[in-house]
């Protein structure tokens, strides 16, 4: 599949200098902003790719007191390849690796097109083994609460992942919803205990993403991930959260942030709240320019009812197919010798 995204993104191999055309910046925010997500392809290289997978399975393997304690029973394969998080706060080669990725000039560039200058906040490595289960449609904001703004995603694959190796599902529109109240999730199906109800006839789609594509999304964006159901497949992945520098408070658990140039930054602590409890409800439409009003939940809930009673056209089921075109916008980066 091409879109109008191809080969408009492009890296000098000489000094390794990232560059979007001016097409591609204002594709990048205009896709992000209506679907509040975008599919980046080839971020990374693909040695990257495999340098930083050998890298994490190799540390995990030798120790996964390493990895972050989810509460989940010995005999489950998500005890013996657990979640990493936080790995650019470590004072390690790993650490290191892991900051020079999150303020490398390829991932700023799509950040700051999208959200503006923004802080670093969080950075983590999922193993997904073949067995794992997935983890149940959530929106990110709802943890982080970064207020008034949002969070950011950079989802980067570091593994080829479709539907049978458990890719990210996404609902794409939903970023313009508040944040919604989560109800029990099928612990079965899902590493995690909570879901965000979606309204029955609301697309849910699977992407298709090759090791070193990016997957950018908005911090209300209701997604998720299906279970790995292959016999010999991991479905690693390298995530960043970041919040706009606009933003006045996050979690605790994320300070400090990280700015652009690697030191540390602190803002106002937000407390527990949104639309179940006092705290802030998410606008509608947060984006670069950062526009921000408070809404009711049942305001956005009807508008998402309504756009599944009169869809626009939609393309299929999967962001990476092979259909008439697609729903995420791709950009592949090429190797120019004329510059």
């Amino acid at each position: 599949m091409q879109t109008a995204f191809e080969s408009m993104v492009s890296m000098d191999s000489a000094n390794q200098a990232w560059s979007m055309s001016h097409a591609l910046r204002e594709q990048l925010v205009s896709e992000f902003e209506r679907e509040g997500v975008v599919q980046v392809a080839g971020l990374l290289t693909p040695a990257e790719a495999v340098e930083i997978g050998t890298r994490f399975t190799d540390r995990i393997e030798a120790d996964t007191a390493l990895g972050h304690d989810d509460h989940v029973s010995a005999d489950d394969v998500l005890h013996r390849y657990p979640r990493i998080v936080h790995p650019h706060r470590e004072d390690s080669a790993d650490g290191a690796r892991v900051r020079d990725l999150m303020l490398d000039e390829r991932v700023q560039s799509v950040v700051t097109e999208v959200i503006g200058p923004a802080w670093g906040a969080q950075s983590m490595f999922y193993f997904k083994p073949p067995g794992a289960r997935g983890q149940a449609l959530h929106q990110d904001n709802h943890f982080l609460r970064a207020h008034p703004e949002t969070c950011l995603a950079v989802w980067i694959a570091i593994d080829d992942c479709a539907a049978e190796n458990g890719s990210l599902r996404v609902v794409p529109g939903s970023h313009r919803q508040p944040l919604l109240c989560p109800e029990p999730a099928d612990t079965e199906a899902s590493f995690t205990n909570d879901q965000v109800p979606v309204p029955a006839g609301v697309p849910i789609r699977t992407t298709s993403m090759a090791a070193g594509d990016a997957l950018v999304f908005h911090g209300s964006l209701v997604h998720g991930s299906l279970p790995n159901r292959t016999a010999d497949r991991f479905r690693r992945a390298l995530i960043f959260h970041f919040v706009p520098q606009a933003s006045v408070e996050v979690a605790s658990f994320y300070q400090p942030l990280l700015a652009p140039d690697g030191s540390p930054v602190r803002i106002g602590e937000s407390a527990l709240g949104g639309p179940c409890g006092t705290g802030w409800v998410q606008s509608a439409s947060v984006g670069k320019r950062g526009r921000e009003s408070t809404r009711s939940v049942m305001d956005a809930a009807g508008e998402l009812t309504e756009r599944v009673t009169a869809p626009a056209p939609l393309p299929g089921d999967d962001l990476g197919g092979d259909g008439d075109g697609g729903l995420l916008g791709r950009t592949r980066p090429e190797v120019q010798s004329d510059r």
